[in-house]
């Protein structure tokens, strides 16, 4: 993993964003390639100063959404023959279709959402997705959705943890990391809503003191 991510880090120093733009399309349209690494590193990039996070997440998440709908299209055309034929990755396209495929027929919406921060099913979730005739609509809300938040989510996590990313995803694995990052934000939402609630409260309780109380 570390040894890929400087690999990858690299790369996307040298090409800047239309490599990351290009290496995440082409993933999330089913081209089994590092797109999620190349995210990590130019989240790593950002925090260097050699890149700005605030570019990389638009234009990951952009092409995310792009690459899924070019996938959704090839599955939809023809993405069960595909995932079945027999060459290259056969035997985890086989694979993906024997656990993703019930999934997506039970939970399409969440499958669409959730398959973006899943590894293998991140690369064919689209297809599956084409291939069950999901409607189009339910589709791109969902596909959105889950390519804005896995950006936001990933390039952030990179972002933050700056130097030390790539042996902290390492050792914990990024979706380990980013659990955390997501409990300390709903901890500290709620940590504000309780004081607003308190403050509203208290407001409230001079609002209905009588006047001549002292």
């Amino acid at each position: 993993m570390l040894a890929s991510l400087i690999n990858v880090t690299h790369l996307v120093q040298v090409f800047g964003y239309p490599l990351l733009f290009l290496v995440v399309m082409a993933e999330s349209s089913g081209v089994p390639i590092p797109g999620e690494t190349a995210l990590i590193a130019a989240g790593v990039l950002a925090s260097q100063g050699k890149l700005h996070i605030q570019i990389v997440i638009p234009i990951a998440a952009v092409a995310a959404i792009v690459g899924d709908n070019i996938g959704y299209q090839i599955g939809r055309k023809g993405g069960r023959w595909l995932l079945e034929r027999p060459g290259r990755f056969y035997r985890q396209r086989l694979q993906v279709l024997s656990t993703g495929e019930p999934f997506f027929e039970r939970h399409g919406p969440k499958a669409v959402f959730f398959g973006r921060f899943v590894l293998g099913l991140r690369v064919w979730a689209s297809w599956l997705a084409g291939a069950n005739h999901m409607r189009w609509r339910s589709f791109f809300l969902w596909n959105a959705l889950g390519g804005v938040c896995w950006a936001t989510g990933v390039g952030l996590v990179a972002y933050f943890l700056g130097n030390t990313a790539g042996n902290a995803i390492e050792a914990f694995g990024l979706y380990g990391l980013a659990a955390v990052l997501v409990a300390i934000g709903v901890f500290l939402s709620a940590h504000i809503r309780h004081r607003r609630h308190a403050a509203a409260a208290t407001e409230d309780a001079g609002e209905n003191r009588p006047r001549n109380a002292p």
